[in-house]
């Protein structure tokens, strides 16, 4: 990979950009944290060439509405599942929208 390819996936919200100690101190965590909602299958970071956990946006961003149900007493298994089940709900319901605007169209081969 160039540096220019690699300078482009800076605006990639999957591009696995972030050591666990930097994704923590964003967080404002610890480490463990991560490991945690790592084990709880909320996340799973992608690995580097030497073994080392790597976090994307994306999951920083997934990471940190579990740190605030876990802030407010949820447990974080439970804080885990919550967040899953958001995910899939915004999935779906951007689906939907999307069958919706096909519909609308009179187009019914655009809702596939």
């Amino acid at each position: 990979m160039s540096a220019d390819d690699s300078f482009g996936r800076l605006d990639d919200d999957d591009f696995p950009a972030y050591t666990m100690g930097r994704a923590a101190e964003m967080l404002g965590t610890i480490q463990g944290f991560l490991r945690a909602i790592g084990e709880a299958h909320l996340i799973t970071p992608l690995r580097s060439a030497g073994g080392h956990r790597r976090y994307s946006r994306y999951q920083l961003r997934i990471a940190a509405r579990a740190r605030e149900l876990v802030d407010q007493g949820t447990p974080i298994e439970a804080a885990c599942r919550i967040v899953i089940l958001e995910d899939q709900l915004e999935e779906a319901q951007r689906i939907n929208a999307g069958y919706r605007h096909a519909a609308g169209s009179g187009n019914p081969a655009a809702a596939a």
